[in-house]
């Protein structure tokens, strides 16, 4: 099956030849949608401007062999990558005329916790302030505000911060987004990849040089170049010592936030609690359990996300800056700042 998108469908059809060609959505609702791809055999040629109908399309076929062209410059990609790029990203394979290029970065990270903890240091450590507008590099990523789906901040250019879904997430959204950009040709100046160091550095850079195998790059100092885009890993890998009744088993940013609350009053009266909890418990507590302590003990009712938010926002610059380059992370996030 060929879906194809854009304004040049005509100029694209004309160079295959195609037995069936449909043009489907026009004065259809999604149950009549619905019907339409339930009798859908696989060899069809679909030109559509709606995405209700890629969806549908893309849920139910998913081998190699279907692909989506973007007539508008003639390039595709496979349904595989099409899905992805919709479900994790809210990619509109519509596409789009991208003219102007402004200065963009994006920050790929395992969840919403740490999307939060990055847009809030870039916020207190940087200076970034929230962005209303998006930058037309980042047109084709939709803002689903209700969804809450990425950050965006702006400080004499942006960074869109997007959850990927732990480590696999992060690895799979570069290799899309790198393909996005060549199908639709539109162009952002550096991707971060903020990545737990589970096993070992080796195993995760591996993960990276594997993905980027498919694209033409080279290495750098800071990390890789593919075309004219930076990829620079953001490697979590810093241990922190949490006291005897805390268990580390591996860095993540809970060890980051422990580190930026450590001294605080209310996180000092918490020492006792750890303590009883161990002896009640029979066990070390986890970092994130020791973070749920503190959010008590500060009053918190929010979720997790608005606490790492909060809590980064109201400690003092020079002890986030402390942490930041104490873990080693902050000279990857000085490199990550928004360039052309």
């Amino acid at each position: 099956m060929i879906i194809v998108t854009g304004e040049r469908y005509d100029e694209a059809l004309k160079e295959r030849d195609f037995e069936k060609i449909l043009f489907p959505e026009y004065g259809k609702n999604r149950e009549k949608l619905k019907e339409f791809v339930n009798n859908l055999r696989g060899n069809e040629v679909i030109v559509t401007a709606s995405l209700e109908l890629i969806d549908l399309i893309l849920g139910k076929f998913q081998g190699e062999g279907h692909i989506l062209i973007y007539s508008n410059t003639g390039k595709g990609l496979t349904f595989k990558e099409a899905y992805e790029l919709r479900k994790y990203l809210d990619f509109d394979l519509r596409g789009a005329e991208i003219t102007n290029t402004e200065k963009v970065s994006v920050l790929f990270c395992e969840g919403k916790t740490d999307s939060k903890f990055f847009k809030a240091s870039y916020k207190k450590v940087f200076g970034f302030k929230e962005a209303r507008e998006v930058p037309s590099n980042l047109a084709l990523i939709e803002k689903l505000f209700e969804r809450d789906n990425y950050e965006l901040i702006r400080n004499n250019g942006y960074i869109a911060i997007i959850p990927s879904e732990g480590n696999a997430g992060v690895i799979r959204n570069l290799g899309n987004f790198l393909r996005a950009m060549e199908v639709f040709e539109f162009h952002v100046g550096k991707i971060g990849l903020a990545i737990d160091i589970d096993e070992s550095k080796k195993a995760v850079m591996d993960s990276i040089k594997g993905k980027l195998s498919s694209f033409h790059h080279t290495e750098t100092k800071k990390g890789f170049k593919v075309g004219k885009t930076e990829v620079i890993p953001l490697l979590i890998g810093s241990k922190v010592d949490l006291g005897p009744c805390v268990e580390w088993q591996k860095p993540t940013i809970e060890d980051f936030m422990l580190a930026i609350l450590e001294g605080d009053k209310t996180f000092k009266k918490l020492e006792r609690a750890i303590n009883i909890l161990y002896v009640d418990l029979k066990r070390k507590l986890k970092p994130k359990e020791v973070i749920y302590l503190a959010m008590a003990a500060k009053k918190f009712w929010g979720n997790l996300e608005g606490f790492y938010e909060m809590s980064i926002m109201r400690t003092p610059k020079c002890k986030v800056e402390k942490v930041l380059k104490e873990s080693k992370i902050y000279e990857k996030m000085e490199a990550l700042l928004p360039s052309l």
